[in-house]
């Protein structure tokens, strides 16, 4: 097989591959910012509870995450990846057959658990095809890991183009609601992505072993990567979850805040790019420092500015930082690890990323429905996150003589 050929069959997989980060991410999570505007109305939800609705999601993630290592030790990471994205599409259609907040909480929670084991697969699946490149292949370990992440806006964009004007046109159609034919069609998008999945990862056999065949993660090494990578968790998803519901409160239109997503999305898809080689190069925390003061930027200035054209700067660097700053994490593993630690320090990151998913929501809502409204949550938001920038400068590469977890 020549080298253009296998480099064409690589990222054919890594593009398979990616479709799992858009079922976990970008439709199973993301897409909610833009049905949270028509269910809040629906269901006369306070901010608080728009924002606990994304709160138990990543605490199911954080479920998820921490059952992932035993469970890529028993079935193999593509068994976890395709059976987890049957699950979330199964959870996405009930969420289109319900209206009761407890069956809401209750189906959010269950996603999480299952976009967690899709994301982490996915994840150790990438990181271990970027092994199998040739040397003198043109496609670098950083560019998998970025395409794999960055199929997160595949999810965003068919989320922007989709739903709005499915909500509009299904409004209270056969007795449900328009946001609940939103989440029909989110399921729709899943099952086909799905099919996708499970053929073109057909030749990535599972290889599954007793969990004490693999490496355990020490995470003293990893500590201020660690800090970093919670303060991200806990800034993003304020942004994630709330800015398509600012942006209606500074009243854009329904077609300048699809262009927004829309743009967002194109930015998660170029982000890989952007920043492989920043990736490929640093083996210490300036990569995740870097991407995470551009998001403190990013957060910032729909805030500071009402108007589209600085929104939709903030939309486009959003997009191409966000799912790079969760690239930068398995890098950092991959770089200072072993292979057979590689899924314990993925699965540690997904765990502190998840905890700060927990609290960010909540803790954004409440702020909004104070008197300082979603711009006060927002900058918050933007804070957390330049104090993860500032963190992550103090992590240190491992000394390439001693690259092995106890």
């Amino acid at each position: 097989m020549s080298t253009r050929h296998a480099d064409r069959e690589t990222l054919a997989t890594a593009f398979a591959l990616a479709l799992g980060a858009a079922v976990s991410l970008g439709l199973a999570r993301f897409s909610y910012a833009v049905l949270l505007p028509p269910m809040r109305a629906d269901l006369g939800w306070s901010y608080f509870t728009a924002g606990a609705m994304n709160t138990v999601n990543a605490a199911g993630y954080l479920g998820g995450a921490l059952a992932s290592p035993a469970l890529l030790a028993r079935v193999g990471a593509r068994t976890a990846l395709v059976g987890g994205s049957i699950g979330v599409t199964l959870l996405l259609a009930l969420h289109g057959l319900t209206s009761s907040d407890a069956a809401l909480y209750a189906l959010r929670f269950l996603t999480g658990v299952a976009s967690a084991a899709v994301f982490v697969a996915g994840g150790l699946l990438a990181a271990r095809l970027g092994t199998r490149l040739a040397p003198q292949s043109r496609v670098t370990p950083g560019l998998v890991l970025g395409l794999y992440y960055g199929g997160t806006g595949l999810g965003i964009v068919a989320s922007a183009l989709a739903l709005p004007p499915l909500i509009a046109l299904s409004a209270s159609q056969a007795g449900r609601s328009g946001w609940q034919w939103g989440w029909i069609a989110l399921a729709a998008l899943s099952l086909a992505a799905t099919v996708l999945i499970a053929r073109r990862t057909a030749p990535l056999r599972d290889t599954t072993a007793a969990p004490s065949a693999h490496e355990r993660f020490d995470w003293r090494p990893f500590g201020f990567g660690l800090a970093a990578y919670f303060m991200f968790g806990l800034g993003y998803i304020g942004y994630m979850t709330f800015i398509i519901t600012l942006l209606r409160e500074q009243q854009m239109s329904t077609g300048a805040i699809v262009a927004f997503y829309t743009l967002l999305g194109f930015g998660v898809m170029a982000s890989p790019w952007l920043w492989a080689g920043l990736l490929q190069r640093q083996r210490g925390g300036k990569a995740l420092a870097v991407l995470s003061a551009l998001l403190a930027l990013a957060t910032l200035l729909p805030v500071l500015f009402g108007q589209v054209l600085p929104a939709f700067v903030s939309g486009a660097l959003f997009g191409a930082v966000f799912l790079s700053v969760v690239a930068s994490t398995t890098a950092l593993v991959r770089h200072n690890l072993p292979p057979a630690a590689w899924p314990a320090g993925i699965s540690a990151f997904t765990i502190v990323f998840a905890v700060g998913q927990i609290v960010g929501p909540s803790v954004v809502g409440r702020l909004a429905d104070g008197a300082g409204g979603l711009r006060a949550g927002l900058a918050a938001s933007a804070a957390v996150l330049a104090l993860g920038a500032a963190l992550a400068l103090r992590q240190r590469a491992l000394p390439k003589a001693e690259p092995r977890a106890q």
